[in-house]
């Protein structure tokens, strides 16, 4: 039986408690609760997070998430394949073995060439930006493909 916290300092933490209620241990004085029928999910960051110092210590706390208890990731939105399959198989090497479900964002306006990468802090390929720039009539066309 996990100690129940009042606070949640990490996100593995949050997951513990999770984890906990999905048990049916509500609080330290009811431990015969019914369990609860749900998983749980985490957010993995294929460019890393960007308050990590890298993807190194970034995948370290995705581990910590999983080994609490979490059954899937959904990762980030990304542009590239190259760096959703590079992150999958880095959590493989670390012993992450749940599933990982790739996080997508139809790009739909030439605005989003710029909110995009500032707001969720991720790169967009070269290739991509230069088609939508010389097309920008056609961004949903060349976004959706």
């Amino acid at each position: 039986m996990s100690k129940i916290r009042t606070v949640n300092h990490f996100a593995a933490d949050l997951v513990s408690q999770m984890v906990d209620l999905r048990n049916g241990i509500f609080l330290e004085e009811a431990s015969d609760s019914a369990a609860l029928d749900f998983c749980v999910g985490v957010a993995g960051y294929p460019e890393k997070h960007y308050e990590a110092a890298n993807l190194k210590t970034d995948l370290t706390y995705l581990k910590k998430k999983v080994d609490a208890g979490a059954d899937y990731i959904v990762t980030q939105m990304f542009f590239e394949n190259s760096k959703y399959f590079d992150f999958v198989r880095q959590c493989r090497e670390i012993g992450v073995t749940v599933p990982i479900v790739p996080g997508f964002k139809i790009l739909r306006t030439t605005a989003q060439l710029k909110s995009i990468p500032k707001t969720f802090h991720i790169d967009l390929p070269d290739a991509l930006v230069d088609e939508v720039t010389e097309n920008p009539t056609h961004v949903e066309e060349i976004g959706t493909r």
